[in-house]
């Protein structure tokens, strides 16, 4: 389930009155509708996890910061780690039924974007404690 995430390098323009950086095209593969964008701060060396999406489709993009994506695999115990914003600008794209959680990693701001495929809907939605996944997040 894992090797299902993808991650799609995207561009950023520097230009004179302010920089333009990409984000999704509804003509990208990876692009299942769009339902809604939600924005989250994540503060410095912080964890915002778990969460399990059972029909929503993810697109993960930090346009500012550095935030560290954890997948977890609950039949496989496996992870996959990704680490995405200012030096290594790209879109992870999600599919659903996959625990997921992040880290801030920049000490300034940390702003991770969702591209939804679907409006929240509570009942779609499962979530555990930080604890209730065997990983290391290296907090300090």
């Amino acid at each position: 389930m894992l090797g299902n995430i993808a991650k799609i390098p995207l561009k950023k323009f520097h230009l004179k009155k302010g920089d333009l950086f990409h984000g999704i095209k509804k003509s990208d593969k990876s692009f299942y509708g769009f339902g809604e964008i939600y924005f989250s701060w994540i503060n410095y060396n912080s964890v915002k996890a778990w969460k399990y999406h059972k029909e929503m489709h993810l697109n993960l993009i930090v346009p500012l910061g550095k935030v560290l994506f954890v997948f977890y695999d609950q039949k496989t115990l496996e992870t996959k780690e990704f680490i995405v914003g200012d030096d290594n600008y790209a879109r992870l794209s999600v599919p659903k039924n996959i625990w997921f959680g992040f880290k801030g990693l920049s000490k300034t701001d940390n702003l991770v974007v969702n591209v939804a495929s679907i409006e929240h809907n509570d009942n779609e939605v499962l979530s555990k404690n930080l604890e209730e996944i065997n990983y290391d997040w290296k907090l300090d």
